[in-house]
């Protein structure tokens, strides 16, 4: 019940770090909106009475919310138990019209995913974030909209401390949540964990701080292990700019050296972003790859005639680790039984084919979604070869792999068509090019952490990977096409990093003049972006 409601409630002392830092004097108004069974209302009449309270029970200055009724009662009574006299209101917080009159609003917001959070619920929630002109999607997890109805009740100069989940700092959906923070507040503060702090409970949280009357153009953060760090003396706090105040926050993740570094190149000719070099879209959708995805041995079986199949990079990515995808490499994969054709009959089918249909129909595959809206539903439709293919899911990083054998692609990769100027430098040099620790470490940036720890690149995510640009890969053609058999037998016998560092050596030291420190801080900053994403991944139980 607890989960469906997304009340996951907080350890005293997360509570009690929280409200040090919020409640600042004895006549401090609090608010504890979502209270549940009053964690944070409890740590704060602890502070407010240490700090000479002019009521023993705090008498007018304790507030909060709370949707289910029992949880109130709860608090009410642990409450009493304390001596604190607190007004618990039994209510729909996004129902409350916002009051700018408390000095500090703190609290575990409830976190309940976009595909449980519907109907009224929603459109409560959307119409309270509206009233800070803040826009949220339907893909918007409770929590967002929460965060910005509860800034609306603190004075100008209040003081917002919250536990809210890290995806804050990526998901496309809190892009406006991000901005407005940034807009409202004069500071933000973010707290990070490189641990678990509910156990039991997967997602990552970290700590938003936020205060003053703003706005701002940076956020101060700084990384703890766990809730136990919070006691230790405080870190030294960083200071990080986004780029736009909308943009995804993971870079505030990578450590100050690298992370003043990779802005600076980035920022620079010597590098652009993948959109700059074309356009990435989704492959093709068949609705059922087992019936469509053909091995050679299967179509021969079938008696299936070459206009009945167009030739097909096999569903997956496994083969897409190295530099290119050539004719030869194609042939071997189709020798080895794999799936490289793709059923798509022409117009008329022939007779084997118009069998094959029929076995197909007689198994349901034209019930499914993808197949019952399309016409027929036996024709997928297509999308002409692209120029590169672009992993999507990866255990370490995403790859671009040159499509020299001119084969189509499904839905399990990206395809990258390349600038009509570009497209010979874009085939020869990218994927050499982006394997480098700038590349590298922007992909764990723009990317989002999935299931098992994988890095996961949507096609808008991917537009934003930051690679060399043209003049950057042909000031070095020279040298990536002398270690190109270097690199390609390290991504053969997966040792990626090996292949790194050549082209780190070529590009990022020989071309762009970094030193081997800066880029060793790089590469140190990859591998700690990537240990937290795969430690993430990870089962709790």
């Amino acid at each position: 019940m607890r989960k469906a409601r997304g009340a996951f409630f907080t350890p005293a002392e997360l509570c009690d770090y929280v409200v040090e830092w919020a409640v600042h004097g004895p006549d401090d108004r609090v608010l504890e909106p979502s209270c549940g069974e009053a964690a944070f209302l409890l740590s704060s009449g602890a502070r407010l009475r240490a700090m000479g309270c002019g009521h023993p029970d705090c008498h007018g200055q304790l507030h909060g919310v709370e949707l289910h009724a029992d949880s109130a009662r709860v608090a009410g009574q642990l409450l009493t138990a304390r001596g604190l006299a607190a007004e618990i209101e039994v209510a729909d917080f996004f129902d409350r019209d916002p009051e700018p009159i408390f000095d500090a609003v703190v609290g575990n917001p409830p976190y309940v995913r976009y595909q449980d959070f519907a109907g009224e619920a929603r459109a409560r929630s959307r119409a309270a974030a509206l009233r800070a002109g803040v826009r949220l999607t339907r893909l918007a997890s409770s929590w967002a909209a929460f965060t910005v109805h509860a800034a609306l009740f603190l004075k100008p100069e209040g003081r917002l401390g919250l536990v809210l989940p890290a995806e804050l700092l990526t998901v496309n959906y809190a892009a406006d949540v991000r901005r407005f923070l940034m807009a409202r507040f004069a500071r933000v503060r973010l707290v990070l964990f490189t641990e678990r702090v509910f156990p039991g409970v997967q997602e990552e949280v970290l700590l938003l701080l936020a205060e003053g009357a703003g706005p701002t153009d940076r956020c101060e953060l700084y990384q703890v292990p766990d809730i136990a760090g919070l006691s230790a003396p405080e870190p030294v706090v960083r200071s990080w700019k986004p780029e736009r105040p909308e943009g995804k926050w993971t870079p505030s993740l990578v450590p100050g050296a690298a992370l003043e570094t990779y802005v600076e190149v980035t920022r620079s000719p010597a590098f652009s972003r993948l959109h700059d070099w074309g356009e990435t879209t989704l492959g093709m959708v068949t609705g059922n790859n087992r019936y469509f995805a053909l091995s050679r041995q299967r179509a021969a079986e079938l008696g299936l005639q070459e206009s009945d199949v167009i030739s097909l990079s096999p569903p997956g990515s496994r083969h897409l680790r190295g530099l290119a995808l050539g004719a030869d490499g194609w042939e071997e994969l189709a020798r080895a039984g794999e799936a490289t054709l793709l059923f798509r009959p022409a117009a008329d089918p022939s007779p084997a084919a118009a069998r094959y249909i029929e076995a197909g129909e007689a198994l349901g595959v034209q019930k499914a979604y993808k197949c019952r809206v399309r016409t027929p539903w036996w024709r997928v439709p297509l999308v002409r070869p692209a120029d590169l293919l672009v992993t999507y899911m990866n255990a370490d990083t995403p790859r671009l792999c040159a499509n020299e054998a001119g084969v189509h692609h499904l839905n399990s990769v990206h395809g990258l068509f390349l600038r009509p100027d570009l497209r010979e430098t874009g085939m020869q040099l990218l994927p050499l090019g982006a394997l480098n620790s700038i590349t590298l470490l922007g992909a764990e940036t723009v990317g989002r952490a999935y299931g098992g720890g994988m890095l996961k690149l949507e096609p808008r995510e991917a537009d934003l990977l930051p690679v060399p640009s043209a003049d950057s890969l042909t000031a070095v053609e020279d040298a990536l096409t002398a270690h190109r058999q270097s690199l390609v037998s390290a991504l053969r016998d997966r040792r990626l990093q090996d292949a790194v560092q050549l082209v780190d050596e070529a590009l990022l030291e020989g071309q762009l003049g970094l030193s081997p420190h800066e880029v060793s801080a790089l590469q140190s900053a990859h591998g700690e972006l990537r240990a937290r994403r795969v430690a993430r991944g990870k089962v709790v139980r």
